[in-house]
């Protein structure tokens, strides 16, 4: 399991899918005020679309993480990243890929959006990365 201390930054999309709508809405902080940010705040598109979540960070953090948060459960780890060109696979990655080609940015893709991905999107950053038994 990945672990990673501290998680103080933190940002969070809504994916909800219908079967024709697909509406992203992220909380509304300015990336002036942010150490982390994700884009689009809002976003309509057809189900079976392919959909790109952006996050960003401007602290020079090595680690960044992609989690999915779905109603009455804890956050889950969808991939996440320790560095430029290095990316690998959380606990749900079906349907989801990353990619991180600057230290900034680390993009999820849901390759054809479906009903099933309606959930909270959380993108983190950290420092470090520290890796622990379970």
């Amino acid at each position: 399991m990945l672990s990673s201390k501290p998680f103080p930054f933190l940002c969070g999309s809504r994916l909800l899918l219908k079967p024709c709508l697909c509406l992203v809405s992220a909380s509304p902080v300015s990336p002036m005020d942010a150490g982390i940010t994700q884009k689009p705040r809002y976003h309509i598109t057809q189900t079976g679309g392919k959909t790109i979540l952006e996050c960003s960070q401007n602290m020079s953090h090595f680690a960044m993480f992609w989690y999915r948060q779905d109603p009455g459960q804890g956050p889950r780890l969808i991939h996440y990243s320790s560095g430029v060109n290095s990316t690998a696979k959380g606990d749900i990655t079906e349907g989801y890929s990353v990619s991180r080609k600057k230290i900034e940015d680390f993009p999820l893709t849901l390759e054809s959006a479906s009903t099933k991905q309606t959930s909270l999107y959380l993108c983190a950053s950290s420092k470090y990365t520290l890796l622990h038994s379970q």
